[in-house]
């Protein structure tokens, strides 16, 4: 009987499922992937096979996915009819691991106790990250899980990437610079390596681009530095996030706008981004097919960040080799890619029209000084190995 890994990314108002079987190698196959969107507004579950066979795709009543709990039941019940194998484990995406977790980790009362202290850090995505998992312990306390975390792919960071300007006292409390997305750049590193082993050696910088933004410095496949910082505010401007922004901002915001710390956390990552500039859309589909000038200027201002954050890398990196593009906008967006290579065509970077409007994989043109790719990244493949070696290794990923 073939093992299976559940594997659950769980937003504020989505879950995203994958289902893997162990199969010939040691190595974990797509079996089917789905999600349930609309949480508390207008739940719908759609689920596909890996043929891309429509597996489900139904609304469902409010009462049924009012919440992240109860829609975690609503997958579960699908799932039954579904398999013909009880699950082997499960494998969770938990965007921070704060200083304590450099690896992923089998998940006890005790882990869970110490990620939740790490809400504060992440509030838009640790809460609903933590829900399946203590709800699974309740219910299912026999059934590995295992945590894989954004922040872990970082953890290679010399002291000086990770330091900020502030008395010892703090960053021995563990306010530092941590990294996110460290999933997505750990499938990208491993694919490099694949497509391009002489480059996957080298100075390379991967955009992940999508609803959330980070960039990230990698020198021989380890990440150096990365534009996300304490939290996943930090960076890039993003779909509904600031990004880089002055403090003193933040100081006048509470004085002067009279903002208390829940308002001022809402709007930090509701109401800024390519939404606050635009005072269109978080969209970039939306942005690009508009005429408003208020879209061209978040846009213009997207790239320009993008733009300025590689300068910033390549200074750490000391140099660069290549840049690869991923996530939804970055594997899916030729027009903001080919805006981008302008702005960095100072550094050598050159595309092919054919291959950027195609999306590659290798969209650089002959004779550009930077290899550029689009690949396609792929979290849930990560947690699943992940969760397979824990399941293999049962003693590995402890607590750093």
């Amino acid at each position: 009987m073939a093992e299976t890994i559940l594997v659950l990314n769980t937003g504020s108002s989505s879950i995203k499922f994958e289902l893997f079987e162990v199969g010939a190698g040691d190595l974990p196959t797509s079996r089917f992937a789905g999600q349930i969107e609309g949480i508390g507004v207008r739940p719908r579950l759609v689920a596909r096979a890996r043929s891309g066979e429509p597996l489900a795709d139904r609304v469902l009543p409010l009462e049924q996915a009012a919440d992240v709990e109860t829609a975690l039941s609503v997958v579960e019940a699908w799932l039954e009819t579904e398999l013909d194998a009880p699950l082997s484990a499960v494998g969770h995406r938990v965007v921070h691991g704060g200083p304590a977790f450099v690896a992923p980790v089998r998940v006890d009362e005790g882990v869970l106790a110490t990620l939740e202290t790490l809400v504060p850090l992440a509030p838009l995505h640790q809460p609903n990250n933590l829900a399946p998992i203590r709800d699974f312990l309740r219910r299912r306390p026999d059934l590995p899980q295992i945590a894989c975390f954004d922040t872990a792919f970082h953890r290679t960071h010399g002291e000086l990437a990770d330091r900020f300007a502030i008395p010892e006292v703090l960053w021995e409390e563990g306010i530092r610079r941590y990294g996110f997305h460290g999933l997505s750049y750990e499938y990208i590193a491993s694919r490099l390596a694949e497509l391009d082993p002489e480059l996957a050696r080298g100075r390379v910088i991967v955009a992940h681009l999508g609803s959330g933004c980070s960039m990230c410095a990698l020198r021989d496949g380890r990440s150096v530095e990365s534009t996300m910082g304490f939290t996943a505010l930090d960076g890039l401007p993003m779909g509904t996030r600031p990004g880089q922004l002055d403090a003193g901002v933040v100081l006048h915001l509470l004085r002067a706008k009279g903002m208390d710390a829940a308002s001022l956390e809402w709007f930090l990552y509701h109401e800024c981004g390519l939404k606050g500039l635009s005072g269109i859309s978080n969209d970039v589909r939306l942005l690009l097919a508009s005429s408003d000038p208020r879209a061209k200027l978040a846009l213009d201002f997207f790239v320009y960040k993008v733009a300025q954050m590689t300068g910033w890398l390549a200074a750490a990196l000391e140099g660069l080799d290549g840049f690869v593009f991923t996530a939804g906008i970055g594997e899916n967006a030729p027009t903001i890619r080919e805006a981008v290579a302008h702005r960095l065509a100072w550094l050598g970077m050159r595309l092919d029209p054919r291959a950027n409007a195609a999306g590659g994989p290798l969209i650089s043109a002959p004779g550009s000084r930077l290899r550029v790719w689009v690949i396609p990244t792929d979290e849930e493949l990560m947690i699943a190995r992940h969760t397979l070696a824990l399941l293999r290794r049962p003693q590995t990923g402890a607590v750093a």
